[in-house]
């Protein structure tokens, strides 16, 4: 009869719908497997005695203690350990760094990662949150909920994903840049361009797909991001 059509159906569709479901995730997770990896010059700084790594979160300490710190997401599909080599330049300056290791290489899983390095770490008092492409992307989407908890928002080959004021970002990217799409930074403020860069050398993991050919060395790239960042955090950090 005619309820027990219905009652067939609707069987039918809930299972076709479980199995579309179980085939996207499956699929996304068989996605995720094939990553950057970071090179020998990142993973040689996990042996350095001021890092320590604590429930998938790295920790650079400076020689001197401070209390400004830096929180980075990494890039999607970026072992998070590639962005090291930028961190320690970061430390040597005098910032704290973390990086959170994100679910499956991806910000998106770990958009409110920050929360928890924000409350093991109650000595540091100046908070910024920082992120590559995907990673930067959710860093700012963090921020625009969350800025009474952060002095400012640092960018790199990424776009703003929410509201963050004028005065609390930088965008920085390489004229070479390929993956970012340039068109989500039509109208924003304090954008930085490194010329000769590209996408991939914020991070130490080889050439990504799809990215410009660089004109300067990994080390020139963060090296000027690293001053950048600086001049940026003085600029904000009172």
């Amino acid at each position: 009869d005619l309820m027990k059509n219905i009652k067939k159906i609707s069987i039918i569709t809930l299972t076709t719908i479980i199995g579309l479901i179980l085939a996207c995730c499956i699929g996304f997770y068989v996605y995720s497997l094939n990553y950057y990896k970071a090179d020998e010059t990142a993973t040689k700084i996990l042996n350095q005695q001021n890092v320590s790594v604590e429930n998938n979160v790295i920790k650079l300490t400076p020689s001197t203690p401070s209390d400004t710190a830096i929180i980075f997401y990494p890039g999607g599909k970026v072992e998070y350990t590639s962005y090291l080599p930028l961190l320690n330049k970061l430390t040597e300056k005098g910032y704290t760094c973390f990086i959170q290791k994100m679910p499956l290489n991806f910000a998106i899983l770990g958009l409110n990662s920050a929360n928890k390095i924000i409350e093991n770490n109650q000595n540091i008092k100046n908070w910024y949150i920082a992120g590559h492409s995907l990673g930067g992307a959710m860093a700012s989407k963090y921020a625009s909920q969350n800025l009474y908890k952060l002095k400012g928002v640092i960018l790199l080959g990424s776009y703003l994903y929410g509201e963050v004021p004028e005065d609390k970002y930088i965008i920085i990217y390489g004229n070479n840049d390929l993956v970012l799409d340039k068109t989500k930074l039509k109208g924003v403020a304090n954008e930085v361009v490194i010329q000769g860069g590209n996408h991939a050398m914020f991070g130490n993991y080889g050439q990504q797909k799809g990215d410009g050919i660089a004109e300067i060395s990994t080390e020139q790239q963060q090296s000027l991001t690293v001053d950048f960042i600086q001049q940026f955090i003085t600029k904000t950090n009172f």
